[in-house]
């Protein structure tokens, strides 16, 4: 998955730096009762004024580009901390009322972001690297940092100050998450349409275009490759989930294989308890270990007694999302 376009906030601060136009980088730190924007989120603001993102809204919105437009004229970078009551929560984009810190960040100016580090970051982004920007803010020195440097927060995409160094701030950035389904069955309609909403890429992975078909699965991303092909090229990550649902060996097993391979964070099987007991005598005979078939969530899905394909939807995505922010509940213990 590319990164979206409305999502590309270093990039653009990146981009208008190089074109000479002059960049700064805001990002909230912290938050106090409401607020609309959480902790990490980005607004790019040129020197011409132009935006990306957001840190809030209304009235704080444009506090902080003016600010930030100060910020590349003196290259100082600066700590804004926005309060309101109730009552006039609305007028500058907070739901009620609340307290949010703003820092503002030049780009290539005195204490600002250095253009090399703002290179590194956007790179890291481009190949779905996991990395976080630390940031020093009392003498506004900067690292990028690999998922090595604090896995819980990467795990719940948990930007924040350091419990342990209260100065420095880490900015996490994680690659977009993606699903990849095998199989067009009835299941996989809804479950496509939810784990969009939920924020994933989705691909449906089905050699046969028959069931895979635009008329079916309307504005999905369709791949009629067999799965092992489909998911090499893919390429299989640690925000990758896969889901097969075809009860088919010939397309469901080599899938599973690709995905064991891999450091996907969810791994699901459609079928019975009685099912996927073939599946792991497949798997066993083909080289995997019980430890490494431990893996696959069969039969997939929470145990919440669904019934109907979107109520199966409903278990897969819950199951899916306390693998990935829990990594202590997935089955084999790899976190």
């Amino acid at each position: 998955m590319t990164i979206a376009e409305h999502d590309k906030i270093p990039e653009a601060a990146r981009d208008w730096s190089r074109a000479g136009k002059g960049a700064a980088l805001a990002t909230v730190v912290e938050t106090w009762g409401s607020a609309p924007r959480p902790v990490g989120s980005h607004l790019a603001i040129s020197g011409d004024s132009e935006i990306m993102g957001s840190v809030s809204g209304g009235c704080v919105e444009g506090a902080v580009v003016a600010e930030a437009l100060e910020a590349m004229e003196d290259g100082r970078c600066r700590i804004l901390e926005f309060g309101v009551s109730d009552d006039e929560a609305f007028a500058v984009g907070l739901a009620c009322g609340g307290r949010i810190r703003v820092m503002v960040e030049p780009v290539g100016r005195g204490q600002g972001i250095e253009p090399g580090l703002l290179d590194a970051l956007v790179a890291a982004r481009a190949e779905r690297r996991t990395v976080a920007v630390l940031t020093d803010t009392e003498n506004w020195s900067r690292e990028i940092a690999g998922y090595d440097a604090d896995p819980s927060r990467f795990d719940s995409d948990r930007s924040g100050f350091d419990e342990a160094r209260p100065q420095h701030f880490v900015a996490i950035h994680n690659p977009p998450l993606r699903l990849a389904v095998i199989g067009a069955v009835h299941i996989a309609q809804p479950l496509l349409v939810m784990a969009k909403a939920a924020g994933y890429d989705v691909t449906l992975i089905d050699p046969r275009a028959a069931f895979a078909s635009a008329g079916r699965f309307p504005g999905g991303q369709l791949v009629h490759d067999w799965p092992d092909a489909a998911l090499g090229a893919y390429g299989l990550d640690t925000r990758t989930a896969v889901v097969t649902l075809t009860h088919d060996a010939k397309l469901d097993d080599p899938a599973l294989s690709a995905a064991l391979r891999s450091p996907v964070f969810y791994i699901g099987a459609l079928g019975s308890t009685r099912t996927h007991a073939k599946r792991v005598a497949r798997l066993t005979e083909a080289g995997f270990t019980s430890t490494q078939i431990a893996r696959i969530d069969a039969p997939i899905g929470l145990d919440i007694g669904a019934r109907s394909p979107a109520e199966i939807a409903i278990a897969i995505l819950a199951q899916m999302t306390e693998r990935l922010r829990r990594p202590a509940t997935r089955p084999g213990n790899l976190s």
